[in-house]
């Protein structure tokens, strides 16, 4: 996430708690260990078995070159030649350093685990359960609209605040 200031939200769907790293602008940062622990007691082997996957790859790669000024085209290449061998293994912390990925952030300690930006998150859940995704998309929908919400009542509240003292100076 580009910039430092971070806050965590959490949406509920299906029955599982998912948390939300947003900055304030565009770049929110969704929960891939939550998604998976949908489905499984062992979600970093379903990151790992996503990864795996050369369409994922693909995407993941497309989605670095459209969004990320640093990306390593030459370390991707390599990755998708070998994506989709029996012998291939990824993991997030191998693709981040070996791309320079933005995409994908991974962190250890007790709120960590590893989190996407929100259209690679959703990719990840449309493969790990397709209902579930629609879920987390309406939850999803629903935290910005409620985030929304709480903006325009900022503003206007700031607003208001410039007006008074625009007509008390005057």
């Amino acid at each position: 996430m580009p910039t430092s200031r971070k806050f965590r939200d959490s949406i509920h769907a299906k029955g599982t708690n998912i948390a939300v790293l947003s900055n304030g602008n565009s770049d929110d940062y969704i929960s891939l260990t939550d998604i998976a622990r949908y489905k499984s007691d062992a979600p970093d082997d379903v990151i790992k078995n996503w990864m795996r996957n050369r369409d994922t790859i693909e995407f993941l790669g497309l989605w670095e070159q459209l969004n990320n000024p640093e990306f390593k085209p030459v370390e991707f290449d390599g990755f998708r030649t070998q994506a989709g061998s029996n012998a291939f293994t990824m993991s997030p912390k191998k693709w981040i350093d070996g791309t320079g990925a933005v995409g994908i952030i991974s962190k250890a300690g007790r709120y960590g685990g590893t989190f996407a930006q929100k259209d690679i998150a959703f990719e990840f859940a449309s493969w790990d359960s397709p209902q579930f995704k629609l879920y987390l998309l309406k939850e999803f929908q629903r935290l910005k609209e409620q985030e929304q919400t709480q903006l325009g009542w900022s503003a206007k509240r700031e607003l208001s605040k410039i007006n008074y003292r625009i007509h008390t100076d005057a």
